[in-house]
C-alpha cells in the first residue's frame, strides 16, 4: 500500500512538473533570460565572498598602503553594482512569468469549465470552482514569480558555496558539511506534510468561499427568515475548521525552520571556533576566516530560505493539483468527430423516438421512460405534469445538456448527437421560469441572445417583449447596470429582459418554461401576445404550470413519472385523460369556466 501510495505521489508530481512545462513553453525566451540573470547574480554574489578576503588581506592588514584599500573597495563595489543590475533584471522576468502563468492558467481552467456538461456541476460548488480560478492561481503566481526564484538562486549559492568552502578550507569544510544531512531530512520530512496539509488547507478555504457566497446570494431570504444568528455561528464553524488546519500547517512549518536554524548556526559556531583558534596559531589569515565565514553564512541562509520558500513550493503543488483536476475534467458531451451539418434554413421539426433517461446520481430511476413524441416544424406543443413527471428533462435533453440512455431525439431528422451542441443550441432560445441576469447593464443581457445584434435590433426585441418602457424609466436607460443577478430589477422586469433575449436570438425551437408565471396581469397579457407573436412559425415547447396558458396550443403532452400518458387539445383531454381532467378540476374555477375554455 504503502508502495503504491508513493508511486501516485510521483505520478502526481510528475504531472505537475509537466503541466507547468506547457504552461512555461511559450515564454521560454523570458526564462531564458530570468535563468541567465540567476545564474549571474549567485555567481556575482559568491565573488564577493573574495572580494571580502582581499579587502581583509590587502586593504586592512599592516603592509597594506591606501591605492591597495581603494583598489578593492572599488572591485568590491563594481560587484554590488553589477548584483544590483541582475537581480532587478532577474525580479522583473520572473515576476512577469509569474503573472503571466497565472494569467493563462486562469483562462485554460476558465474555458475548460464553461464546456463542461451541466451534469458535472451537480458534484462540484460553485464557490469551489471560483475560489480554485482565483486563489489557487492568485498562490501559484507568487510561488512563481518569487519562491521558485528564491529556491533556484539559494539552490545556486548552496551548490557554489559548498565549492568555494572546499577550495578555502576543507577541515572546516567538513564540519559544515556534517549537518547538511541532519537538515535535508527534516525538510523531506516536513515538506510531504506541509503539502498534504496545504492542500486540505486549500479545500477548507474554499469552503468558506462558498459559504460567503451562497449567503450573499440569497441576503434577502436569509433575513426573510432571520438566520443571520445561526448562519454566523456555521460560518464561524467553517472558518474555525479552515483556521485549525493552517495552524497544523504553520507548526510543521515552523518545527522545519526552527530545526534548520539550531542545526545549521551549530555546525557555523563550531566552524568559528576550530577557524578561530586556525587564525591565532597562524595557519590561516584573518581574510580566508572572513571568506571561509561569509560562505558558511551564504550556504546556511540558503538552507534556512529553501526551507522557508519549501513550504510554498508544496502549497503551490496542492493548488497547482487543484486547477489541474479542472482542466482533466472530461466534458462527457462533446461534437462528433465528423458533425452534421443541419440543413439551411432549419426547419425545427422535433422527435422523441423511445427515450430513455436516468441521471447518474440516480441510476436505478428513470427520469424519463420509453418516451416517443413527435412535433412538427413550426407548431407548439405545451408539457404538462406533477413536479418530477420530466418536463424540465426533456428540455434539458432538446438542449443536448445530457445524452439520452437509449432512444433518440431528432432535430429536422438528425440525431442530435451527429450534430454540433453549438450548431444545435443555436438554433434554440430558451425563457426560463425564474430568469437569469448576468452583471452588467440591461443592454448586455439582452444582447446576449445574440452579441452581433445592431442597437436598433435590440430596442425592437424590447419593444416586442413589452420591456421598453420600464427600460426608458430606468436612470440609464439601456446602459443601466442590473446588479449580480439583475437584483435592481423587479421579477417581472428581469422576465421581459430575458423575453427580449429569446425574440432578440431569433431561434428556430423556442423553450418557455412558464415564461409568464413573474408578471402581473397586464404585463402577463402583453407579454402573452408577444409570445404568440413570437411563436408563430416558429416550433415552441413550452412547460405548462397553469393549463390556463396553454389551452391554445396545437397539442399538449401529459406527462407522468417520466412517461407520456396522454397528448391532445385541452378539450380532448378533459375527456380522454382522467389525470389530465383532475389538475384541470383543480385549476379552473368551476365547470363553466371549463367548458368555455374547452370551447375555445
Amino acid at each position: 500500500m504503502t508502495d503504491q501510495s508513493g508511486a501516485e505521489r510521483g505520478v502526481a508530481k510528475l504531472g505537475v512538473l509537466k503541466a507547468m512545462a506547457g504552461f512555461l513553453k511559450p515564454y521560454r525566451l523570458q526564462v531564458f533570460g530570468a535563468s541567465i540573470a540567476l545564474i549571474c547574480t549567485a555567481a556575482i554574489t559568491l565573488s564577493i565572498g573574495q572580494g571580502l578576503r582581499m579587502l581583509v588581506d590587502q586593504g586592512f592588514s599592516s603592509h597594506a598602503n591606501e591605492a591597495a584599500l581603494n583598489q578593492a573597495l572599488l572591485l568590491f563595489f563594481a560587484m554590488v553594482l553589477l548584483l544590483a543590475a541582475g537581480t532587478f533584471i532577474r525580479f522583473y522576468l520572473v515576476s512577469w512569468i509569474g503573472e503571466r502563468v497565472s494569467a493563462d492558467l486562469r483562462k485554460a481552467v476558465f474555458a475548460h469549465v464553461v464546456t463542461l456538461h451541466p451534469g458535472f456541476f451537480e458534484s462540484q460548488l460553485s464557490g469551489d470552482i471560483q475560489s480554485r480560478i482565483t486563489t489557487d492561481t492568485s498562490l501559484l503566481q507568487t510561488v512563481i514569480g518569487s519562491s521558485v526564484s528564491i529556491a533556484l538562486r539559494n539552490a545556486l549559492m548552496f551548490i557554489g558555496g559548498l565549492i568555494w568552502l572546499f577550495i578555502s578550507n576543507p577541515k572546516l569544510t567538513a564540519m559544515v558539511m556534517l549537518s547538511v544531512p541532519l537538515v535535508i531530512v527534516p525538510i523531506l520530512v516536513f515538506g510531504r506534510r506541509v503539502r498534504s496539509l496545504s492542500r486540505s488547507s486549500q479545500d477548507k478555504i474554499a469552503s468558506v468561499g462558498s459559504f460567503v457566497g451562497e449567503a450573499v446570494k440569497n441576503i434577502k431570504l436569509l433575513q426573510a427568515f432571520n438566520h443571520q444568528t445561526l448562519d454566523r455561528k456555521s460560518f464561524e464553524g467553517h472558518v474555525e475548521v479552515a483556521f485549525d488546519v493552517a495552524i497544523v500547517r504553520i507548526r510543521q512549518r515552523a518545527w522545519l525552520s526552527t530545526t534548520v536554524i539550531v542545526l545549521v548556526l551549530g555546525a557555523v559556531t563550531g566552524m568559528l571556533w576550530v577557524g578561530g583558534h586556525d587564525v591565532l596559531a597562524g595557519r590561516i589569515s584573518g581574510g580566508e576566516l572572513a571568506a571561509f565565514i561569509f560562505y558558511a553564512v551564504m550556504v546556511a541562509a540558503s538552507v534556512g530560505a529553501i526551507s522557508e520558500v519549501y513550504g510554498d513550493l508544496q502549497r503551490a503543488a496542492g493548488a497547482t493539483e487543484r486547477l489541474l483536476e479542472l482542466l482533466a475534467a472530461e466534458n462527457r458531451i462533446l461534437p462528433p468527430a465528423q458533425p452534421v451539418a443541419l440543413p439551411q434554413p432549419a426547419r425545427g421539426e422535433i422527435a422523441f423516438e423511445d427515450v430513455s433517461f436516468a441521471y447518474a446520481s440516480r441510476p436505478d430511476h428513470p427520469a424519463i421512460k420509453g418516451l416517443t413524441l413527435a412535433i412538427p416544424a413550426g407548431s407548439s406543443l405545451a408539457l404538462v405534469g406533477s413536479s418530477g413527471a420530466g418536463k424540465s428533462t426533456l428540455i434539458d435533453l432538446l438542449l443536448r445538456f445530457y445524452d439520452v440512455g437509449s432512444g433518440a431525439i431528432r432535430f429536422d431528422g438528425i440525431d442530435i448527437r451527429d450534430l454540433d451542441p453549438q450548431d444545435l443550441r443555436a438554433q434554440i432560445a430558451m425563457v426560463p421560469q425564474q430568469p437569469v441576469l448576468f452583471t452588467g447593464t440591461v443592454a448586455d443581457n439582452i444582447r446576449y441572445g445574440r452579441p452581433s445584434a445592431s442597437d436598433e435590433e435590440l430596442i425592437e426585441a424590447a419593444r416586442a417583449a413589452f420591456a421598453e418602457d420600464f427600460i426608458q424609466r430606468l436612470p440609464d436607460g439601456y446602459d443601466s447596470f442590473v446588479g449580480e443577478g439583475g437584483v435592481r430589477l423587479s421579477g417581472g422586469q428581469r422576465q421581459r429582459i430575458a423575453i427580449a433575449r429569446a425574440i432578440l436570438a431569433d431561434p428556430k425551437l423556442l423553450l418557455l418554461d412558464e415564461a409568464t408565471s413573474a408578471l402581473d396581469a397586464e404585463s402577463e397579457y402583453q407579454v402573452q401576445q408577444a409570445l404568440e407573436r413570437l411563436m408563430e412559425g416558429r416550433t415552441t415547447v413550452v412547460i405548462a404550470h397553469r393549463l390556463a396558458t396553454v389551452i391554445n396550443v396545437d397539442r399538449i403532452a401529459v406527462l407522468d413519472h417520466g412517461e407520456l400518458v396522454a397528448s391532445g387539445r385541452h378539450g380532448e383531454l378533459l375527456t380522454q385523460s382522467p389525470l389530465y381532467a383532475r389538475w384541470a378540476s383543480l385549476q379552473f374555477d368551476d365547470a363553466n369556466t371549463q367548458a368555455a375554455l374547452a370551447a375555445e
